[in-house]
């Protein structure tokens, strides 16, 4: 199955929490207690059983940061194969993706934008071309926008977009330079809580 294309608000109210696939969090927000559907608004739901728990989890994490299964699951089965504690593993391999990096450092509204922005290669990693959203970025990795890009109608006001982004602790942002640096690998405390690993890591363990 290829990747969803339709409304992102629909993903958001399925699963009623804001995945940040939009850029306006508060038209996604009035909605949110409203399943998608003709019958949305009456739908009621019972307790879920403990796969469709894992399921959704899993469904949010693919959703969040828009893979496919194939790729989703191989990183599950490399968060498992590294030491340490699978769950926390898995979301740091997730954070790492270069498409994610772009969006956390402000580069990008959306990361579905930054992976578009990076196919397009309209950044370079330590001064060399890359073109694959799927990269993982490592420690003291500096990722720099493209100076042919910098007067695209998307970059007009990106030093003022990257001097107001809040970054998480493991990235750091350099506004003038349009460049974004990995100070050091993403912890447990830089994750959003949207979506449970430890459900994830469990639903893959028992397939």
């Amino acid at each position: 199955m290829g990747r969803y294309i339709g409304p992102k608000n629909k993903i958001a109210r399925r699963f009623g929490v804001n995945l940040g696939l939009k850029t306006n969090a508060a038209k996604v927000a009035r909605r949110l207690t409203q399943k998608p559907g003709v019958h949305g608004a009456k739908r009621r739901r019972g307790g879920l059983s403990t796969y469709a728990k894992q399921l959704t989890e899993k469904q949010k994490a693919k959703c969040i940061y828009g893979l496919r299964e194939r790729q989703f699951s191989g990183y599950v089965k490399e968060a498992e194969r590294v030491v340490g504690n699978s769950g926390i593993n898995l979301k740091q391999i997730l954070e790492q993706r270069l498409d994610n990096v772009v969006y956390r450092l402000g580069f990008a509204k959306t990361r579905a934008q930054a992976r578009q922005f990076v196919s397009h290669s309209m950044f370079t990693v330590n001064g060399k071309k890359m073109n694959i959203p799927s990269y993982l970025v490592k420690t003291e990795d500096v990722i720099t926008l493209k100076e042919s890009k910098h007067k695209k109608g998307v970059f007009v006001d990106i030093v003022e977009q990257l001097t107001n982004v809040e970054l998480p602790s493991w990235l750091s942002v350099d506004a003038k330079k349009k460049e974004g640096k990995v100070l050091h690998m993403p912890t447990e405390q830089d994750f959003d809580k949207i979506f449970d690993e430890k459900l994830i890591i469990e639903y893959y363990s028992t397939r």
